[in-house]
């Protein structure tokens, strides 16, 4: 019943995205808030974890906000605890500064206990709070939250303390036409962004021990992706986050907020400064209780008005665990400009120098079956389910770049998550409705026991959808996926609920 209940909840979730663009002059800004947590669970056997969660939440009215989130272990003795998954809240102003709010996560994951702790991955968590508008600081919270794994030995009631930080974004739904050509009555500000595929090695001391006291491998090898927003022409707001792909330490995982600074040597060569702070652990990296910081240098070139590389390197260090380790990283990116949008309308005549960008985010629900002896080194004759998101920028009408996150929910594999980058090709079927889709992802995965040998994997999808309407589509799929260094070798099949929408860049 649990599955049942959260797979409807997942659909009610995301079939309320709001539908922003039925008229197309003006477009309605959806605000947004970015909203992170911090609470205390009690774990079996009089264990506590420290969880601190990280939420981007789209109001769809003045009463329901949706979103994605993440949570993950920062203090206590489960560093690599990261779920993933779905949140809605609904909130109610009870005067002009102040507001109540309720809601649930439905997410995947778990990672350093075992399927005894998190059983199939499955998290519910349920909260009910309040917060202060603290004006143009953003707003503080706090309240109690219930977090649940029922098929496993979580279950667990707390308070929580929250920060959120609104502000505006312009994602009308549908595809829009191109807004070239039109003269701006009101040119709009612009906020420079960057975002970049990540390759990044860590090399680390040779007294740097495993969570069981063991020698920790030297290197560690992980791919990921990292996005920059500029407050100004200078200094940044950074996210990134990265899984391992070589090495032994198969299923480690980091996700880390941070700032820096850039300063521009010539006109197409800068030097960047970061600080990061965030959570990781898994594959029997030492991190304590999760809590990860960083700091890295970059010399960044451009190698055209958008594209460029970059190459950094830095030191990164769990404080609660015997954990550290140098790095170097190798990136390649995209710069790109993004309307600032103050007021709730926005015309198109304002939009002259900028062109849609057609994006696509999916609720993907998939299995994996059995597809070779030793796929699993525990409940090998159980299938996998699991639960995640993929977002796709189409960069024509038929070719779109893609990323994806998913975790395990149920199959006795909670902990197992996976990250994938890749491309994928789009065919519309006889004028129809119908259309054909092929795609492959290569990425990192880990955890729940599949056998991904350092953490390297690949998968190729078929995919048949149907176009529902301007906005959504649902989509079936049949695909392969193998860890070329492991045993893991799986059949994948999967039903996703899709939703198009719209990301203004400059032209």
């Amino acid at each position: 019943m649990s599955r049942i209940f959260s797979l409807l909840v997942c659909c009610c979730l995301f079939f309320s995205l709001p539908v922003l663009a039925e008229d197309l002059s003006p477009l309605t800004v959806t605000p947004v808030r970015f909203k992170t947590t911090f609470e205390t669970l009690d774990l079996p056997a009089g264990e506590n974890m420290g969880l601190l969660g990280g939420s981007f939440l789209f109001d769809t009215t003045d009463w329901l906000a949706v979103g994605g989130s993440t949570y993950g272990a920062i203090t206590g003795e489960r560093g690599g605890f990261i779920t993933l998954g779905l949140t809605a809240e609904l909130r109610k102003k009870l005067f002009k500064n102040g507001e109540v709010n309720a809601g649930i996560f439905v997410g995947a994951g778990g990672g350093h206990g075992g399927y005894a702790l998190q059983g199939g991955g499955l998290m519910l968590r349920y909260h009910l709070g309040g917060q202060f508008n603290l004006q143009r600081w953003g707003n503080l919270g706090a309240g109690f939250s219930y977090v649940d794994f029922p098929n496993g030995s979580i279950h667990s009631l707390q308070p929580y303390i929250s920060y959120e930080y609104p502000f505006r974004s312009l994602l009308p739904s549908g595809w829009l036409s191109s807004s070239r050509g039109r003269d701006s009555i009101n040119p709009l500000a612009t906020v420079e962004q960057e975002f970049s595929a990540v390759y990044r090695r860590y090399d680390i001391p040779a007294d740097v021990l495993t969570d069981s006291g063991g020698s920790q491998h030297p290197t560690i090898e992980l791919m990921g992706v990292e996005w920059h927003r500029f407050l100004t022409d200078s200094l940044f707001l950074k996210i990134e986050s990265a899984g391992a792909m070589g090495g032994e330490s198969n299923g480690y995982m980091q996700i880390l907020l941070g700032a820096g600074g850039r300063l521009q040597l010539t006109e197409s060569t800068a030097l960047k400064l970061s600080v990061s702070a965030g959570f990781g652990g898994g594959g029997a990296v030492a991190t304590g209780g999760g809590l990860l910081v960083d700091t890295a240098v970059a010399l960044q070139q451009d190698l055209g008005r958008h594209l460029f590389v970059e190459i950094s390197g830095g030191y990164t260090d769990a404080p609660d665990g015997s954990f550290e380790a140098t790095h170097i990283s190798a990136k390649l990116g995209s710069h790109f400009k993004t309307p600032q949008v103050p007021d709730r309308k926005v015309l198109l005549s304002d939009l002259g120098s900028f062109a849609p960008q057609h994006l696509r985010i999916r609720m993907i629900q998939q299995n994996y079956f059995k597809g070779a002896d030793g796929w699993r080194n525990h409940h090998a004759d159980q299938e996998v389910r699991l639960l995640g998101l993929q977002l796709d920028s189409f960069q024509n009408d038929h070719f779109y770049l893609s990323g994806q996150g998913i975790a395990a929910y149920q199959g006795q594999a909670g902990g197992y998550m996976t990250g994938l980058v890749g491309g994928g090709v789009h065919l519309p079927l006889f004028d129809s409705p119908l259309f054909l889709e092929l795609e492959t992802l290569v990425g990192a995965a880990g955890g729940g026991g599949l056998d991904v040998a350092g953490g390297f994997v690949w998968q190729g999808n078929a995919a048949l959808g149907y176009q529902l309407s301007d906005c959504y589509s649902i989509i079936g799929t049949y695909g392969y996926m193998s860890a070329p260094k492991g045993d893991f070798r799986a059949m994948v099949l999967g039903l996703t609920l899709a939703y198009r929408f719209n990301f203004f860049t400059e032209i």
